[in-house]
């Protein structure tokens, strides 16, 4: 009987984050091993929109990282198609730009800063007049007052994309555990993590990766090193196919960065629209904290609509098909958790992107291999290290 070689790296949760930093783990020759206790890509990955957006951050860490992930993404999915085939890699990736606007005189200021900021950061953002903004997108309101439009914006397909680097984790000998709760970790007699505690049974390794989404504090917490990472719901509206070129960016009202930015529990709505491949129009964007409640409440679905509405009046007689709701990994200071717990030595944390996940992923996983090689991170690590102090001090009882 063969020995039973035990992976390098465990990583729990096998979603768009567990995925890229499998693969980027893998990629470096580690043995990887992915468990999720559901399908993989089925949880907040399935009911993202794709996102890989430069224009909703402002200047600071989380854009500097979103930057890198912007520079990745294209290179990591042509690696995967060298080494998948085309069609196994395929995840509809569409650089199609972003195109924030205003529709009302206060807004105007506001906007305008914001993109001067960001302009300081390395960020390509245009100011439009509200004639350079309707053709672009003739289907706009014509209420809006300016815009701003963002050309390295990009989309792509989040589930097809996290199957694809789960498929080159396969590829290169690593594993993946659909069905598999786990539960905790195990710790050597020194105290360090040497395996991962599941429903099927102890899985021996050298470290577990924590990359749970929403639910990463309560496996921080199961494993003995607790971290404040709390859901935050989000529900998306899709509608019937529309002609093509109806919506051709990323569209949405200057509010969204305010929302995205915001700590508030109660409800937020702001406005977002984008098209699909497909020809579906996806409206948003919702953010409220309301515990891991799945419900999805008419008074969220309304405000969607008609503020949907209100940026493209074509909308109106569009009907929509479905809606569906998620859980977002929200911390306190809206930066991700990022690196080795120093508590615990082997636990590593790769959690707390919120709603930006898919935008994010490459350039996670990136740094998750650079931190663990011990090469010299292309991007700071400090900002998203776990022992920071809006990380620990709220971690819940």
């Amino acid at each position: 009987m063969g020995r039973v070689v035990l992976p390098d790296v465990v990583v729990v949760g096998a979603g768009m984050i567990g995925a890229a930093c499998a693969e980027a783990l893998a990629a470096e020759g580690l043995r990887v091993t992915v468990l999720d206790r559901g399908a993989p890509a089925s949880g907040t990955t399935a009911a993202g929109e794709g996102n890989i957006l430069l224009s909703d951050k402002a200047p600071g860490p989380e854009l500097a990282l979103a930057q890198a992930s912007r520079r990745r993404w294209p290179q990591l999915l042509a690696e995967l198609a060298e080494l998948l085939g085309p069609s196994l890699a395929e995840a509809e990736w569409e650089p199609k730009g972003g195109l924030v606007v205003a529709t009302t005189g206060t807004a105007l200021a506001p906007l305008a800063a914001f993109a001067a900021a960001q302009r300081t950061a390395g960020v390509l953002a245009y100011a439009l007049s509200p004639a350079e903004a309707a053709e672009r997108e003739p289907h706009l309101t014509p209420d809006v007052t300016a815009a701003v439009h963002y050309p390295e914006d990009a989309q792509l397909q989040p589930v097809l994309a996290a199957t694809a680097l789960l498929a080159a984790v396969r590829a290169r000998g690593g594993r993946v555990l659909a069905g598999v709760t786990a539960l905790g970790v195990t710790r050597d007699a020194g105290g360090a993590v040497d395996g991962v505690r599941t429903d099927r049974g102890p899985i021996g390794c050298g470290a577990v990766i924590n990359a749970c989404g929403p639910w990463a504090g309560r496996f921080a917490a199961a494993a003995g090193a607790g971290i404040a990472v709390l859901p935050r719901r989000g529900v998306v509206l899709v509608t019937g196919p529309l002609p093509p070129a109806t919506v051709r960016h990323k569209v949405y009202d200057a509010d969204y960065v305010g929302a995205v930015a915001s700590g508030e529990a109660d409800l937020q709505t702001s406005t977002v629209v984008e098209s699909t491949r497909a020809g579906t129009v996806l409206i948003g964007s919702s953010r409220e904290r309301v515990g891991f409640d799945e419900t999805l409440r008419v008074e969220v679905l309304r405000q969607l609509a008609c503020k949907a509405v209100g940026l493209f009046p074509v909308l109106a007689e569009v009907p929509v098909m479905r809606a569906y709701g998620g859980f977002r990994p929200y911390a306190p200071d809206h930066l991700p958790v990022i690196g080795e717990d120093p508590r615990l030595p082997g636990l590593w944390h790769a959690t707390g992107h919120e709603g930006a996940g898919i935008g994010l992923a490459a350039a996670t996983g990136q740094l998750i291999a650079d931190l663990w090689t011990g090469r010299t991170p292309a991007v700071d690590p400090g900002p998203f290290r776990v022992d920071r102090p809006a990380v620990m001090e709220e971690v819940p009882a």
